[in-house]
């Protein structure tokens, strides 16, 4: 029989009537005839109320006491959705992260997965059950439980689909799947039927938050399809695989906004070899994530340095950045809060010109004035004022058609 990973979001399991539904998606799985795995998530808020509770008594808790503590939320999740199944007559058992002895590395809140002994799950899929196992959880080699940061669960069923070699992973949403562009600002963006890792690894790096980064990555490390699916539907959603040819035909798949971001420039940088090595290892020692990265020749002697990061790194980055500028004889620094990123994105980039033309036109239009334009080979970001975010992504997603779907979009 094949193996089926179903992954279920906290508010998809927020209270018994919702369990109930998610539970019906795996009896139609078992139905036909699909030995299933469900990964579940903590319901509803129950994590943030955690961490609230933890903050009350103590305002720096330990890493290891959170992890300890916030495992608890999918183990919850896990055995009521067991109960579930047993309830409707169908035979499941529930595990920890350690039960199945998902090893990770001992960073605390943020660990990466390093083996899953799928051997236990196995044995149980055999006897006709089915396997739930708490999701954003493992254990490192010291017996300490892990936790795996943002988007944990749907990385625990991507992995996890990946050493049971299953058929598929789906991820149930509250959403019906993955749209061309945030449908809350462009509200007729396009459900789309598939797209590639690399393009989904772009758009949800750049602001498009069905799905973590890490998940994709590991799809596409072991070539595990992910289903996005919406759970309170028996509708298909959008499937996650490898690039194929008649992807190319489209030419931009989606576009993106991203907000909640800053940018510093170090203006008048010596222009010698290893200054720019300098302050990024500074950054990186403050554990500072770098999105986007510019350096502009001034003259034989001078360069501008700048670079984008999350709002919420900027308070390091600015140690970082104020520890460095002497040694690399930094002028002067600035900073911007007020910024969105602005990205359209595409493999069919790889073949086809006239993306940059169309989308420079369509801000132009709109008078949306550019700071700066970065690219990568199926991406272009533009930063704008943050202000004008939504209105340059309007303007994006109309010039390129993003409330089509994809077969109306292709090239001839």
């Amino acid at each position: 029989m094949s193996i089926i990973v179903q992954k279920f979001g906290g508010t998809s399991l927020a209270d018994a009537e919702k369990i109930r539904r998610a539970a019906e998606h795996v009896i139609k799985a078992v139905k036909n005839n699909y030995q299933v795995v469900v990964v579940a998530s903590a319901r509803g808020k129950q994590t943030d109320q955690l961490i609230a509770d933890a903050m009350e008594l103590n305002p720096n808790p330990p890493k290891r006491e959170m992890d300890q503590l916030l495992s608890t939320g999918e183990q919850q999740s896990v055995s009521l959705f067991a109960m579930a199944l047993d309830a409707a007559g169908y035979d499941a058992i529930s595990f920890t992260g350690s039960q199945i002895r998902m090893i990770t590395d001992s960073v605390h809140t943020k660990a990466q997965i390093k083996s899953i002994e799928a051997e236990r799950i196995r044995k149980q899929l055999d006897k006709g059950k089915v396997v739930l196992v708490a999701g954003f959880q493992g254990i490192d080699e010291n017996e300490n439980i892990t936790t795996l940061g943002r988007g944990g669960s749907d990385t625990t069923a991507v992995a996890i689909a990946a050493a049971l070699g299953a058929e598929q992973c789906e991820i149930y949403t509250d959403v019906d799947g993955i749209h061309t562009t945030d449908p809350r600002i462009f509200k007729n963006a396009a459900k789309m039927e598939q797209i590639s890792y690399d393009e989904m690894l772009e758009m949800a790096s750049l602001g498009a938050g069905v799905m973590h980064t890490r998940a994709v990555e590991f799809g596409k490390k072991y070539n595990v399809k992910i289903h996005v699916r919406n759970s309170s539907q028996q509708t298909e959603g959008t499937m996650i695989t490898a690039e194929e040819s008649q992807m190319e035909g489209v030419v931009v798949s989606g576009a993106t906004i991203q907000k909640d971001m800053a940018k510093i420039g170090l203006v008048g940088v010596d222009n010698v070899p290893g200054n720019a090595a300098k302050v990024f290892a500074h950054l990186a020692n403050a554990k500072v994530i770098v999105n986007d990265i510019v350096q502009t020749e001034l003259s034989a002697k001078k360069a501008n340095l700048s670079f984008t990061i999350h709002i919420s790194d900027l308070a390091a980055a600015k140690e970082a950045v104020e520890k460095i500028k002497k040694e690399v004889n930094c002028e002067k620094v600035f900073i911007r809060e007020d910024i969105a990123e602005i990205s359209v994105i595409g493999v069919g980039m790889r073949t086809h010109y006239g993306v940059a033309d169309k989308m420079f036109g369509a801000l132009a239009k709109a008078r949306v004035n550019i700071d700066s334009i970065t690219t990568s080979e199926i991406r272009i970001s533009c930063i704008v004022d943050e202000d004008q975010g939504e209105k340059a992504l309007k303007a994006v997603s109309a010039a390129f058609d993003l409330d089509k779907p994809a077969e109306q979009r292709k090239t001839s």
